[in-house]
C-alpha cells in the first residue's frame, strides 16, 4: 500500500513537466505572460 506513496512525486513531477512542454508547445506561455503582466500592472495601478 505504501509503494505506490514512494512514486506520487516522480509522477506529478513528470506530469507537471509534461504539461509544461505542451503548453509551450502550443503558445499558452504568450499568454499566461501577457496577462500576468497585466494583472501586476492593474495591482500597481499603472494599467
Amino acid at each position: 500500500m505504501k509503494e505506490w506513496r514512494r512514486w506520487l512525486p516522480a509522477v506529478c513531477f513528470i506530469a507537471a513537466l509534461g504539461l509544461c512542454i505542451y503548453g509551450a508547445a502550443t503558445g499558452q506561455a504568450e499568454d499566461v505572460l501577457r496577462k500576468a503582466i497585466r494583472i501586476c500592472m492593474e495591482c500597481i495601478g499603472l494599467g
